[in-house]
């Protein structure tokens, strides 16, 4: 075996002398270290494998960074000669404008965005108590005056709440719309909207259908504190959680309107004067009460002081118990003696003027945002008067009335109704009307008693008309079609004297002569 290995050797072994054959080294180098190392091993191969692969990864996410954002990874060497740059890597060619804008991709992004969820919940929150009612400058977070100690969270949610409250930012400081910060959205259809004269604005919520009318009873909104006696008013404020109750209890109460718990604000007793009507300046910073006398009160919510204000000067009406107030919150109209209507400076709470019917005053409804005044009484017909000019502008018949009773005008001005004594409500058009078509576009005959109460919803879909002589007489009337909603009202009612929607209409409070008022919450309109 010593030979064999010897032999070998100088078999491989080149000559001194000899002159070195060109690519010898090249042919022995491999042959040698095959035979001094071992064979590589699977695990090696395939750890090779991955480094190449990790190393070509890593120039794919540098050549693609480098296309995005320039060269980085590619530094200028010293020495070297400048080679003309690739534009491709300096440049991104804009090719947006090419396509349409996907609304729906927009869309898919505003949900992903509302729909997620916090990264991180603390435990602690929910197992922390925090006494409010100890420091003072936390009483503030109190929803109720009896609340003492809140968990951790909604202690939290409620400094966030007083954070927003007192600081409500400014409006170049949010985020831009899409609008504003340029993008627009293509669709095929726009030049459907710019060919028609319609509003572009999308409303809040669809048309209320007729026939069944989606509601829900909640607890009586005075549950805290019902009244002893007949309950003549209710109203809610324009911030629709505050609603004012008043009765011949001679007190005006104030709540606040949750559904729930409904608490008491505040109670006012006025000592010589049982109250047959209440109602808020449309501003909402008084209310005026008044009764069968000749004064009536102000209640200024602001000072929280009560002022008496007449006898009027110059007149003699034995009793003030019927009275309007203009939308602009400057005029009240009182219901006098022999066909007169008192006007009185919101303001200065003084007679400025009257107006004279031929027959007697029952009902008054302002229109055009207190410019104009409807009125109408013992002789069937409807009055247009101007407020400015004191002159009336237009009478017209009431068709089917001998006695009209209440008088509503919708909030837009461009409906009004009158309900009579046997019962009937007419609806009409005003521009019509006043154009001589006087002619009712709709005549709702669901009540059998006289009409005392009538009221639009803040988009005049709805009309809800009361009478106070007979039990349940209440009805929801679907304004478009003139057909009531079969099936409301539901339940124990009893004898309705009054009624009210909130401002945003998502309320409805029916007071009645047990001291109740009851409150339900309409699904159709989201807001309050």
């Amino acid at each position: 075996m010593l030979i064999s290995q010897n032999a070998l050797a100088k078999t491989t072994a080149p000559k001194p002398d000899a002159p070195p054959t060109p690519g010898a080294d090249e042919v022995l180098q491999p042959k040698t270290a095959m035979n001094e190392s071992k064979p590589k091993s699977n695990k090696k191969r395939s750890r090779d494998e991955q480094k190449s692969k990790k190393s070509e990864h890593e120039n794919e996410m540098k050549r693609l960074e480098g296309v995005l954002f320039g060269s980085l990874y590619a530094p200028p060497e010293f020495g070297s000669e400048s080679k003309p740059a690739d534009p491709s890597t300096l440049f991104i060619e804009d090719r947006s404008t090419d396509n349409q804008l996907s609304v729906y991709e927009e869309d898919q992004q505003l949900v992903s965005k509302e729909n997620r969820k916090p990264a991180w919940f603390d435990e602690e929150e929910e197992r922390t108590q925090v006494d409010i009612r100890i420091v003072n400058r936390l009483r503030k977070l109190r929803k109720d005056v009896d609340e003492q100690v809140i968990s951790g969270s909604e202690y939290v949610e409620r400094l966030r709440a007083q954070h927003m409250k007192l600081n409500p930012g400014t409006d170049w400081a949010r985020a831009g719309s899409d609008q504003e910060s340029g993008l627009t959205a293509v669709d095929e259809e726009d030049s459907d909207f710019l060919r028609s004269n319609d509003e572009l604005v999308v409303k809040d919520t669809v048309k209320l259908l007729p026939g069944l009318l989606e509601f829900s009873r909640l607890e009586n909104a005075n549950k805290e504190e019902r009244s002893n006696s007949v309950i003549n008013s209710v109203q809610f404020h324009r911030n629709g959680q505050l609603l004012l109750t008043a009765g011949l209890d001679r007190r005006l109460r104030l709540f606040q309107v949750d559904g729930k718990r409904n608490p008491k604000v505040n109670s006012i007793f006025v000592e010589d004067c049982p109250i047959y009507k209440a109602s808020f300046l449309p501003d909402g910073s008084e209310v005026i009460l008044s009764g069968r006398r000749k004064f009536f009160y102000s209640y200024d919510l602001v000072k929280n002081n009560v002022n008496r204000v007449g006898p009027l000067t110059g007149r003699d009406e034995k009793s003030l118990e019927s009275f309007e107030i203009s939308p602009d919150s400057k005029t009240i109209a009182f219901v006098g003696n022999e066909g007169y209507i008192l006007l009185v400076s919101a303001k200065t709470k003084q007679l400025i003027g009257t107006l004279k019917m031929n027959g007697t005053v029952r009902s008054m409804a302002f229109a055009e945002n207190g410019t104009q005044l409807l009125s109408s009484g013992g002789d069937g017909q409807v009055y247009h008067w101007d407020i400015g000019t004191r002159k009336c502008i237009h009478v017209g018949t009431d068709e089917g009335s001998l006695l009209a009773t209440s008088l509503c005008v919708s909030p837009d001005s461009s409906l009004f109704c009158t309900g009579s004594s046997s019962g009937i409500v007419n609806l009409y058009k005003r521009d019509e009307f006043l154009g001589g078509k006087r002619k009712p576009v709709k005549i709702v005959k669901n009540l059998t008693t006289e009409v005392n109460e009538m009221r639009f919803n803040h988009d005049a879909q709805i009309l809800a008309i009361c009478s106070r002589m007979k039990s349940k007489a209440v009805r929801l009337v679907h304004v478009s079609s003139g057909s009531v909603f079969s099936n409301w009202p539901s339940g124990k009612l009893g004898l309705a004297r009054c009624l009210d929607f909130s401002p945003n209409s998502g309320f409805l409070t029916v007071g009645n002569a047990e001291g109740q008022v009851l409150l339900y919450k309409l699904h159709h309109y989201q807001k309050a």
